[in-house]
């Protein structure tokens, strides 16, 4: 199990209802702490989602490490 801090932005932090939380999890990559979290909230479909881990973008098979701060960005549309 790991600790982590998570922050959500644009659509996926107003489904959640908050910009973040603090979870621990049986997650080892942040792909699944991902899809336990989209399990959780029933995300809405919004297309490719980036991820930073620790302020650095990563790949979704990126391991997840007690303390990691984690930011899940889905695109923005804009005009």
């Amino acid at each position: 199990m790991v600790a982590v801090q998570i922050e959500y932005f644009a659509v996926l932090r107003e489904h959640v209802g908050r910009a973040r939380e603090d979870l621990t999890t049986a997650a080892t990559t942040v792909g699944q702490l991902y899809a336990e979290l989209d399990q959780r909230y029933a995300f809405p479909e919004v297309g490719r989602v980036k991820v930073a881990v620790n302020d650095e973008f990563r790949d979704w098979t990126a391991p997840l490490k007690d303390g990691d701060f984690v930011v899940f960005i889905p695109p923005v549309a804009g005009g």
